[in-house]
């Protein structure tokens, strides 16, 4: 991972310590700030932030508040942290182009994987390959190892993998799944992906486990 910068905004010490030692073990660069108006001076004056991990109960200014100043300017990617899960902050956070909405307590991470699947998403990292837990992805190639061995997957198969490794971590549901990898021109059932994936475990072979399946909504790809 290239050195990335990310802005972790806080008033609580603890909490940032926290988010900054798992982004750090993944190779990013975590700059701090305790509340609102640090934040906006540090995005300011460092050009090179290329995602928010914003609080939203904070002294001298709030997050939402921090939010609608940085966007006045910027689209960097924000992620909004709250103790706070009723519908309408969830609803006023995605108003304000909030990007992510996770409430506390959460995973680390849970966290670090919405951190890398939005940058790449945003094309802050280069998506062109993608190696997590023995698997790697070549896009350009259109290739598939596992354990350095050639595995052969369909078209859709290999797109299905590659968008589950991009997004580790993270509860995909069907419908998710459909927009993102067959695209809004499908209309047929959404059993489809379970055949997908059906075929897919098997040609992963032991690695096959690392799609787990939650029942009455999708699937996660999670390394264990």
């Amino acid at each position: 991972m290239e050195q990335l910068k990310i802005l972790v905004v806080d008033d609580e010490a603890r909490m940032r310590k926290l988010v900054k030692d798992f982004l750090s073990v993944k190779g990013f660069t975590v700059v701090e700030a305790s509340n609102g108006e640090e934040a906006v001076d540090i995005f300011f004056e460092q050009k090179d932030i290329v995602l928010i991990i914003l609080d939203v109960m904070m002294p001298k200014m709030d997050g939402w508040e921090t939010c609608k100043t940085i966007r006045k300017y910027s689209q960097v990617p924000i992620i909004m942290l709250t103790a706070r899960t009723e519908e309408r902050d969830e609803l006023q956070g995605f108003d304000l182009g909030v990007d992510e909405y996770i409430a506390k307590p959460f995973s680390p991470k849970i966290l670090v994987a919405r951190v890398e699947a939005i940058l790449r998403r945003s094309n802050a990292v280069n998506t062109d390959s993608v190696e997590i837990g023995g698997i790697c992805i070549d896009k350009v190639a259109h290739q598939v190892t596992i354990d350095g061995k050639d595995i052969e997957l369909s078209y859709k198969e290999f797109e299905l993998l590659a968008y589950f490794l991009e997004n580790q971590g993270i509860a995909l549901s069907r419908e998710k799944i459909l927009n993102n990898v067959w695209n809004y021109d499908y209309f047929g059932d959404a059993r489809t992906i379970d055949t997908h994936v059906k075929k897919l475990r098997s040609k992963m072979g032991e690695k096959g486990d690392y799609i787990r399946t939650i029942w009455g909504m999708g699937y996660k790809f999670e390394v264990t």
